[in-house]
């Protein structure tokens, strides 16, 4: 005969591992510090991605006026500019994603360790009834 503890256990747990615990399982095969390492990773290299293209962009919007002023502009203090530039947006854009890994993983754990007492709860009642 069915438990109805087990069933509504077991939907629970399948509900959860077909959702929200795909993604969960595959944070919580990193240790923290080996995810967010790698996050962060991903978030310089994203950062510097797009500021090369918001730059790129820039310069082709005010070509005319870029190509006008080359002369006169004086080129090291533009360049010091732009790393001025790159150095802070890389540097906000890495902190953001640093808090944003933080909350995800920690989230994740908390689902996790949810599932992992299920697990537990389930082969409780599975040992109750032998």
């Amino acid at each position: 005969m069915l438990n109805e503890k087990r069933v509504i256990l077991m939907t629970r747990m399948a509900a959860y591992e077909a959702g929200e615990g795909r993604r969960n399982m595959a944070t919580g095969r990193y240790f923290r510090g080996d995810y967010v390492a790698l996050q962060l990773l991903k978030a310089f290299i994203s950062a510097t991605l797009s500021f090369a293209l918001i730059l790129a962009v820039y310069v082709y919007y005010n070509f005319e006026t870029f190509m006008e002023g080359l002369y006169e502009i004086n080129l090291m203090e533009f360049v010091r500019t732009q790393v001025g530039n790159y150095l802070r947006f890389t540097v906000v854009y890495i902190i953001i994603a640093y808090v944003v890994c933080s909350v995800k993983y920690a989230k994740a754990r908390g689902g996790l360790r949810k599932y992992y007492n299920n697990l537990k709860k389930l082969s409780k009642l599975y040992q109750e009834r032998e």
